[in-house]
């Protein structure tokens, strides 16, 4: 029954590529799935998080419209996404629900400058996103949402703190050579480069 009513509501829509897909009513309008993996950003994201939690996927996962994918991203572009520079980029950027972080791929990801990187640059990259991954996976059945509660993160998760801090300074030695003093100076040099 709901297969025969998706078909009909299709049938009647104005929109010709609706219609067409009348023929086909059983499955998702959109199918957008990886070939390996997905990189998950939640739409939005508690303004108290330390980082913003990106999340690794199957294949075999649909992501709905309250997160963005990355399909099949090479592994280092969640070390840019997981970064204290990324967070201060969308914090700045990006809208707000509330006070809570409200993540734009068109605002936050698209603009989000980054330099040249070099073979060596994404081999680091990719090594501190999957330091990462082992530090949450280390505390399995722990939840995104326990492991970067920042009342907690360092006394219960000092491991993925480690591992996020490796992955700044990491990033932050691409973009000048050391990490960088204060957010406001990241964002100096983030719009200087927007700029350019």
């Amino acid at each position: 029954q709901r297969i025969e009513s998706n078909r009909e509501l299709r049938l009647r829509s104005r929109d010709i590529g609706a219609q067409k897909l009348a023929e086909r009513a059983h499955q998702f309008r959109d199918t957008f799935q990886a070939e390996d993996w997905s990189f998950i950003v939640p739409r939005h994201s508690s303004e108290n998080r330390p980082y913003l939690p990106v999340g690794i996927l199957n294949k075999r996962f649909i992501i709905n419209d309250s997160a963005f994918a990355l399909y099949d991203a090479p592994l280092w572009n969640m070390a840019l996404i997981a970064s204290r520079l990324h967070l201060v980029w969308i914090g700045t950027v990006c809208g707000k629900l509330e006070t809570r972080y409200r993540y734009s791929n068109t605002l936050g990801w698209n603009t989000f400058p980054v330099p040249k990187l070099t073979e060596r640059n994404k081999s680091d990259l990719t090594r501190c996103a999957e330091d990462i991954l082992l530090a949450r996976e280390a505390h399995f059945p722990a939840t995104i949402a326990d492991l970067y509660d920042p009342e907690k993160m360092d006394e219960l998760y000092p491991d993925l703190r480690a591992a996020h801090d490796r992955n700044d300074e990491t990033l932050e030695r691409i973009y000048i050579g050391r990490r960088f003093k204060n957010d406001t100076e990241r964002l100096e040099k983030l719009f200087d480069l927007y700029t350019k």
